[in-house]
């Protein structure tokens, strides 16, 4: 055979697989977004249903407090009910809402100030500006989500945990490294914010956060099942942590349906520390476009809580990589809405969404 023709058929062939596959990108971009684009309209039972559609790992819970009536429902498969069953989940940055509150407690006993900036109770250099508890806790300190340490690239590769192994030494040198300018910062949602406020909470109580965290989620609130992650539990692919690890106040929280029904049962009531994170330190105006269109807003923050001016919803979420959750409650009509899911934030409609959808119709807004 010629070569130039053997070489001329190879490059058509090239061709042809290069625009078949351009085709099928091309038809399964425009699949997931008309799908997308159906989600506002659906109802919530419609929402649960394709998001568990022909997956056969998922266990979603459901729980829900109205008119002082609490219960929750377990869904898997195709939005087939399961058994009743408390499951264990990774609730991730809802431990935000932990760990702000245990700072709300320690400005009522007086240990810390909320306009206090991180450098009078941390070793960092002098003469730099620092963020303040109110900036840190509201995510208007100026900090990035996270940054980069070398660990990561281990954790990315093993496809686990970013933040398993990030030391409170290097969250620390790079708070003294990262410069910030007198001024206000707009709203930028940041777990290392909350690692550095998970040292200055370390320096004021003289105990370590895993420590102080289990004490004030089991002892305090009486949530039994809620605290630092082992890696252990019923559903499996748990985040891998170390101990001690300096992102743990950012997400390392595990917990039931229970408890966490429990925990939205605080929220509702006129509880000293809770009620103060409730109130709005910050307007954000936050809310992306396809996020509005969702029911779900973001307009102005406490300590840690997001809050939906428009419709009346507290709510905070998390993610992990195999987890997603939601909470969110309406004070004023005493309802409350938890979403646990075992699937990843990525895998159809998210928790917040289904959870935003619930609560809005619950509420008949």
């Amino acid at each position: 055979m010629d070569k130039s023709n053997e070489k001329k058929k190879i490059l058509t062939i090239i061709r042809i697989v290069m625009v078949v596959g351009l085709a099928v990108f091309l038809g399964i971009s425009w699949y997931l977004q008309s799908q997308k684009n159906k989600i506002p309209d659906l109802s919530f039972e419609e929402a649960l249903q394709y998001t568990t559609k022909n997956d056969s790992d998922a266990v979603i819970t459901i729980g829900i407090i109205r008119d002082e009536t609490v219960f929750y429902k377990v869904y898997g498969e195709n939005g087939k009910e399961l058994p009743h069953e408390a499951h264990v989940y990774e609730i991730g940055s809802l431990t935000k809402t932990f760990t702000a509150a245990l700072a709300r407690q320690a400005i009522q006993e007086g240990k810390l100030d909320i306009d206090d900036t991180v450098d009078k109770y941390l070793d960092v250099p002098a003469g730099k500006d620092y963020p303040t508890i109110r900036e840190l806790v509201t995510h208007t300190s100026g900090y990035r989500e996270h940054y980069f340490e070398f660990p990561m690239i281990l954790n990315h590769l093993k496809g686990g945990n970013d933040f398993c192994g990030i030391t409170k030494d290097m969250i620390l040198k790079k708070a003294g490294k990262k410069q910030q300018n007198k001024g206000v910062y707009g709203f930028t949602y940041s777990n290392f914010g909350y690692a550095v406020l998970g040292l200055v909470l370390e320096k004021v109580y003289g105990a370590d956060m895993t420590v102080l965290l289990n004490s004030f989620a089991g002892d305090q609130l009486s949530l039994k099942n809620t605290g630092i992650s082992d890696s252990t539990g019923d559903l499996g692919k748990y985040w891998q942590w170390k101990e001690g690890d300096a992102y743990l106040p950012a997400g390392g929280f595990v917990s039931d349906i229970e408890d966490m029904l429990s925990y939205a049962g605080i929220q509702l009531k006129d509880d000293d520390v809770f009620s103060y994170c409730h109130l709005p330190l910050r307007e954000i105006g936050a809310t992306p476009a396809e996020y509005d269109a969702l029911g779900v807003r973001m307009d102005e923050i406490g300590m840690s809580w997001v809050i939906d001016d428009r419709n009346g919803i507290i709510w905070h979420n998390g993610g992990t990589g195999h987890y997603n959750c939601y909470m969110g409650f309406i004070p004023e009509e005493d309802i409350a809405v938890v979403v646990l899911s075992n699937l990843s934030p990525n895998r159809r409609i998210p928790a917040t969404v289904l959870g935003a959808k619930l609560l809005l119709e619950l509420s008949g807004s």
